[in-house]
């Protein structure tokens, strides 16, 4: 995902990635791949291995702390059960206890070896640690080609987006697609693909796509609000953001990307690489 949390500009959140700015050319926050916000592929069955932590919402301190504490328990208590080891990850995740939540998936992956829930859970937590290539084996040893999961197509995808192989990546969106056409989460991977190669027009267009679902989400629809304000559309960007956010955070928004937008020479080199990407 592009957006940062519902209740800070979009500047509070920033990643450097080289390769990410010299082709954008601006200091925009990327929060890689919605996909790997998820916390599984699917949901669980049974009593207790219901997956009710997203690690993609946007929660209080003292909620994540109180997730924290009690998936800890349950975990503590049950320390194989899937859901709890499921849930007890996602929130410390979300307490940015990355290496913690890969310690439990990593023990929950050797008690359901065969389990695609956990094995993705595993891969998306690893590449969120920062561990790409271990994160792309697993990931890939779970989604065998014989049955795949699109799921774990678009996880793979993103991760491949992350260390910088675009054109890799977009086949993965693309398999996944065939399996769950129009699934806006995909598109929406897809798009954030494009805009990591300065492709901000090609990525207004699946965007505008994966919006139109109705499975579409929040985040979805502020994506495609910051891929038109980093085009210049700052009055349909204003309007798709105040739909999604109240006033005062769609304005700081919006006053965060004119702001950057505004440095020297920034919006006449997105410019041209547009342009001579259009003429190519």
């Amino acid at each position: 995902m592009f957006v940062g949390s519902d209740k800070v500009p979009w500047g509070a959140k920033l990643m450097n990635r080289d390769h990410f700015f010299a082709r954008v050319a601006v200091f925009i926050p990327v929060v890689l791949a919605l996909a790997l916000a998820g916390c599984a592929s699917g949901g669980a069955r049974g009593s207790h291995s219901k997956v009710s932590v997203s690690a993609s919402q946007d929660r209080p301190p003292a909620e994540i702390q109180g997730l924290v504490k009690k998936w800890g328990d349950q975990y503590t208590r049950r320390p194989n059960d899937k859901g709890a080891a499921l849930n007890y990850a996602a929130a410390l995740r979300l307490n940015g206890q990355g290496g913690q939540a890969v310690a439990v998936l990593r023990r929950a992956v050797i008690a359901h070896k065969s389990d695609r829930d956990v094995a993705s859970a595993y891969g998306k937590a690893l590449a969120s640690n920062g561990q790409f290539k271990e994160a792309l084996t697993v990931i890939r040893n779970a989604n065998p080609p014989s049955n795949p999961d699109w799921r774990l197509l678009s996880a793979e995808g993103a991760i491949l987006d992350q260390i910088g192989d675009n054109a890799a990546a977009r086949v993965k969106y693309q398999e996944a697609l065939k399996i769950a056409p129009d699934e806006p989460s995909i598109l929406s991977n897809m798009a954030l693909s494009h805009v990591l190669s300065n492709e901000l027009v090609r990525a207004e267009q699946i965007l505008r796509r994966a919006a139109a679902s109705p499975n579409a989400n929040s985040k979805i629809r502020q994506n495609l609000a910051l891929v038109l304000g980093l085009q210049g559309k700052f009055q349909e960007a204003e309007a798709v953001a105040n739909n999604e956010l109240n006033r005062e955070q769609a304005a700081a928004n919006m006053a965060y990307l004119r702001s950057m937008l505004r440095q020297p020479n920034t919006w006449d080199r997105i410019k041209a690489e547009d342009k001579k990407k259009q003429r190519g």
